[in-house]
C-alpha cells in the first residue's frame, strides 16, 4: 500500500491569550471511539507513546515510544476533562532542569452523522517553536489517522515531514 504525500495542516490560532499550532483530522468513528484513541495508553501506543498513573489523581507521566530509548517520560498535569469532549493538559519537560518549560495542549472532539473532528493545538510561547511543534504534529496525527484506520503507524516516514514542513509553519506564525 502507498502512504500519500503528506502536506503540512496546522494553522496559527488563539485560544486564552495563548499562541497555538491547531490541527485538524476527522475520523468516520463514533466520538466515544476517538476519545478512546487519544486517552486509553493502550490505543496511543499505536501511534504515539504510552502514561501511567492515576488520571484520577489529575496527572500522568506520559512516555513517547517514537522518539528514541533516551527520550525522558514527561509530566502530564490534567487540567481539564470532559469525555468524550475536550481535554486540556500541561506538560512539563523533565530535561529542562529546575526550571521545565510547560506546554499547553488541547484536544476538542465533535461528532456529526457518524464523524469525529479531533482539534489538536499546542501552545507555541515563541513563534520559532511552530517550525519544530506543527511538523510533529502533523506526522503524529497522520500516524493516528493510519493506527484507527487500520493502516499501517509505521509507514509515515518523519523525514517527509521535516524539515519540509518548516517553511508552511515558519510563514504561518512569522
Amino acid at each position: 500500500m502507498n502512504t500519500p504525500t503528506p502536506t503540512p495542516t496546522g494553522r496559527r490560532r488563539d485560544h486564552d491569550g495563548e499562541t497555538y499550532v491547531e490541527l485538524v483530522r476527522t475520523f468516520h468513528a463514533p466520538i466515544e471511539d476517538v476519545w478512546a484513541a487519544v486517552t486509553e495508553s493502550d490505543r496511543l501506543a499505536r501511534w504515539i507513546g504510552t502514561w501511567t498513573g492515576d488520571p484520577a489523581e489529575g496527572r500522568v507521566r506520559f512516555q513517547m515510544t517514537f522518539e528514541g530509548d533516551e527520550m525522558p517520560g514527561e509530566a502530564f498535569q490534567i487540567d481539564e476533562c470532559v469525555p468524550p469532549h475536550l481535554l486540556r493538559i500541561t506538560t512539563s519537560m523533565p530535561y529542562d532542569g529546575e526550571k521545565p518549560e510547560h506546554w499547553l495542549l488541547r484536544i476538542d472532539l465533535s461528532e456529526t452523522d457518524g464523524v469525529t473532528t479531533l482539534t489538536f493545538a499546542q501552545n507555541v510561547p515563541d513563534p520559532a517553536m511552530a517550525e519544530g511543534v506543527g511538523p510533529g504534529w502533523d506526522y503524529y496525527l497522520d500516524r493516528m489517522v493510519a493506527a484507527e484506520t487500520g493502516a499501517d503507524p509505521a509507514a509515515i516516514d518523519f523525514d517527509d515531514y521535516h524539515p519540509a514542513f518548516a517553511d508552511h509553519y515558519r510563514k504561518a506564525f512569522g
